[in-house]
């Protein structure tokens, strides 16, 4: 498995092994755990946000016309002409 060396400040490092000493783990696996957390939550988001883009993309003329102050000019053009 690929590895990876990371700095920490003297202050980091110390919280570090009082977290993992109080979770009983060692810090290794405390920072892959926290690595492992941001990616999933990062990856979450982007879903998230993929997901808003395509409803608002198959709803786009509803809300324009339920928020038309909102509309982009060139979009409230578009559909003027």
């Amino acid at each position: 498995m690929p590895a990876l060396n990371v700095e920490f400040s003297d202050r980091e490092l110390e919280d570090l092994r009082q977290i993992a000493k109080e979770r009983g783990t060692s810090m290794k696996a405390l920072v892959r755990e926290a690595a492992a957390a941001d990616i999933a939550r990062h990856r979450a988001l982007q879903e998230g946000a993929e997901a808003f883009r395509r409803f608002f993309a198959a709803h786009a003329d509803e809300f324009a016309a339920a928020f038309p102050d909102d509309e982009p000019a060139v979009r409230r053009e578009e559909r003027v002409v």
